[in-house]
């Protein structure tokens, strides 16, 4: 059974434990589309070893964002309360339970990783309010801080995945592995995963892996000129 309609406004959610299956080289297609020159090798680049609870994840500079997000939806789809405790990341796993150390002032405050960003400058993580004004930086707006992991979210926290943004086309998801595996060898290059959304298990099919939008976006129309069917996503979500 088709579990999801091929929209980029229904994307799956709060996803868990991330496995990789590569797939031969056979197919079942007689004019199979082929993984195209320039395509990030997603498994060097999500594949070392995971960090543990207790490491550093990242230090740098903290920023919070409140009143003009309020109410609003989350990158995994909760509405954000800027009053609560909660961040956003740019590539950390969704769930990811991350403890924020101010190095200005020794203050830590546990949150997690419920949507995306911020995508100023250099920073690394951006606090809801009610986190922010836990580890007394509402006034400075910024602060130096240091990320340590205590509980993997939705996939591990791999080192290599952490810095960068990764794009991906998805072109579908099933209930059935051997049905998400069938689609798969209809294009050369296809990756299956698994992965949990609130205790159900997902086996989607992706396409590649690009360090920009624009360049998966390019690849989808390549794919649908050939009749193939997908949208772009981060792949980290």
């Amino acid at each position: 059974m088709n579990f999801s309609v091929f929209s980029s406004n229904k994307p799956v959610h709060l996803l868990l434990g991330l496995v990789l299956i590569t797939l031969a080289q056979g197919c079942a297609s007689s004019r199979p589309f082929n993984l195209p020159d320039g395509a990030v090798d997603r498994g060097s680049t999500l594949g070392s070893a995971p960090l543990n609870k207790g490491d550093v994840i990242q230090e740098g500079l903290a920023s919070w964002y409140g009143p003009n997000f309020n109410g609003r939806p989350t990158a995994n789809g909760e509405t954000f309360d800027m009053d609560g405790i909660s961040a956003a990341h740019k590539t950390l796993p969704f769930n990811t339970m991350v403890r924020v150390e101010n190095l200005d002032n020794g203050r830590t405050i546990d949150v997690r990783i419920n949507d995306r960003g911020p995508y100023v400058g250099d920073r690394i993580i951006d606090l809801s309010k009610g986190a922010a004004e836990a580890i007394q930086m509402i006034g400075p707006g910024t602060a130096r801080v240091r990320l340590i992991l205590l509980d993997n979210g939705d996939a591990p926290v791999r080192p290599a995945a952490i810095k960068d943004e990764l794009f991906t086309i998805q072109l579908a998801a099933f209930e059935s592995r051997d049905e998400a595996m069938a689609k798969a060898k209809t294009v050369r290059g296809a990756t299956v995963e698994r992965r949990v959304s609130n205790g159900r298990v997902i086996y989607r099919v992706f396409y590649g892996a690009y360090k920009s939008r624009d360049r998966a976006e390019s690849i989808l129309a390549q794919l649908e000129r050939r009749g193939y069917s997908g949208y772009v996503r981060q792949y980290q979500n």
